[in-house]
């Protein structure tokens, strides 16, 4: 049987360019989105590539539907190899500044959807003695700058899960690694006045976490940050 990795977020930037590069090593595929448009389309692409993939519609900022996400992985009754907590949002401002609701917002997509949906498979991997999760942090994680508001503080907070989670999981087999990329081209930047090339490829991301993955068991990279070669943008 196929190893199996969980992508939320998959269906854009990073987390697809992940899928993609754990599809290519022989990987079966799952991930979750909003739209259920989107998901339906990456089905189809990976499928007609020969891909299994399952897709459930999830906000992940939303807990019950984290819960319903994580039930529909566990229903599976297949073992997890990889899991890459990605899903999160940005929205820029100032802590003095932006519009109460926005922390919390913030908290819910980038925080506690990683917490949530990690409490909600880890037992099978912990049965199992092996696996490897990812959290998708960012520079921000470790460099607060303006205008980065709570969007800085949800990341440093997703840094500070990932430092808990890997010293109770060590024990168990299970590796944890915190990525820390900096300004990607996605979608997010499209509207940028800045030219692609100065932004870092989704797949050398992807191309990083799998190379993380790839170390024998013997071995983890615990955080890993990854920048544009001509530095923060």
């Amino acid at each position: 049987m196929n190893k199996l990795i969980v992508v939320t977020g998959g269906t854009k930037g990073i987390g697809r360019a992940i899928l993609v590069k754990f599809a290519a090593q022989g990987f079966d595929l799952i991930t979750c989105a909003r739209k259920k448009d989107d998901l339906d389309k990456l089905k189809i692409h990976f499928e007609k590539l020969g891909v299994k993939v399952y897709a459930e519609v999830a906000d992940m900022a939303d807990r019950n539907q984290v819960k319903n996400f994580t039930e529909f992985v566990n229903a599976l009754k297949r073992p997890v190899d990889v899991l890459v907590n990605n899903a999160g949002i940005f929205v820029p401002g100032l802590v003095t500044e932006e519009p109460d609701g926005v922390l919390e917002s913030l908290i819910n997509s980038n925080v506690y959807s990683a917490y949530h949906t990690t409490r909600g498979i880890i037992s099978q991997m912990k049965a199992n003695k092996r696996g490897h999760i990812f959290n998708m942090c960012s520079i921000a994680s470790i460099k607060a700058y303006p205008n980065g508001g709570s969007y800085a503080i949800s990341k440093f907070a997703l840094l500070g899960f990932s430092k808990v989670l890997r010293e109770e999981l060590m024990e168990h087999g299970i590796r944890v690694t915190a990525i820390m990329p900096g300004a990607t081209y996605t979608s997010s930047w499209g509207s940028s006045d800045l030219p692609e090339d100065r932004f870092m490829k989704a797949d050398d991301v992807a191309d990083s976490v799998y190379a993380a993955y790839a170390l024998s068991g013997r071995s983890v990279v615990e955080e890993m940050v990854i920048r544009p070669q001509l530095g923060d943008i």
